[in-house]
């Protein structure tokens, strides 16, 4: 009775968990550059006290199932073209680094880019890119235009247009994939908080965007699953409550 109490009353909670990430998922399934989220489930013994020996073991049959980790797909999504100056798409694996207000470094795979006032080159959600040498300023009256290796140069709108002058250079990086974590604002940050070297070899294509890597068919057919799965935990649930007033019954006639 036990087992299957704690194993469906558990496991009703974690499923709901992973219902709420796939809800996620499809909510983003048009954001540009967003990586798939998955929760991955495991079964832990209860252990009423481990750390005090006078604590009796755990019944065997008593464990929980727990969210043993989040798991992100870092499959590359589709790319289009937008032949925007500030578009910038990662060919392959990278990451393009951003400066946070904290002093920190943060990476993301949106190429949707932007000035501010003041000419910073910026994400939509106003946070500055990493250059080579801090924050890349476009002087006024210039066209923008951005190499595969991140370099930015501009072109004066007027006077010698055919000057080409480099400003900067965007921060490419490409750490292992296991040392990366997810943040509550989406942005993935090394899991040692330091900054991530920069790689030569992380190319960006300008006038590009990457789509989201969200298969909506996939997760919708995995929101199905879990609503069925809930389903019969919660009906597992029912039968354990019934079994359960059967055997008092019985004990309580005799």
């Amino acid at each position: 009775m036990d087992r299957l109490i704690y194993t469906a009353m558990t496991g009703a909670s974690q499923t709901l968990g992973r219902q709420a990430a796939v809800a996620h998922n499809l909510a983003n399934a048009t954001t540009t550059g967003y990586r798939a989220e998955e929760h991955r489930l495991r079964a832990v013994q209860v252990i009423p006290g481990a750390s005090d020996p006078s604590v009796p073991p755990p019944l065997p049959t008593r464990a929980f199932v727990v969210d043993s980790s989040s798991h992100t797909n870092f499959t590359p999504g589709p790319v289009q073209m937008t032949a925007r100056s500030l578009d910038v798409a990662v060919q392959g694996q990278g990451w393009i680094a951003l400066s946070m207000p904290d002093g920190t470094e943060a990476y993301t795979r949106n190429g949707s880019l932007e000035l501010n006032v003041n000419g910073v080159v910026q994400t939509r959600n106003g946070i500055p890119v990493q250059g080579d040498g801090g924050a890349i300023s476009v002087p006024p009256d210039n066209k923008v235009s951005i190499a595969n290796d991140g370099t930015v140069s501009v072109v004066p709108e007027t006077g010698a247009q055919n000057t080409v002058n480099a400003i900067g250079r965007i921060k490419l990086v490409n750490p292992p994939e296991a040392d990366l974590v997810r943040g509550a604002d989406g942005l993935f940050r090394l899991k040692s908080g330091a900054a991530a070297e920069v790689d030569v070899k992380v190319v960006i294509a300008g006038g590009y965007l990457e789509g989201s890597n969200v298969n909506p068919v996939e997760q919708m057919v995995t929101m199905i699953s879990l609503a069925r799965q809930f389903e019969m935990q919660m009906k597992a649930l029912t039968s354990a409550d019934t079994n359960d007033r059967a055997a008092t019954q019985v004990l309580t006639n005799y």
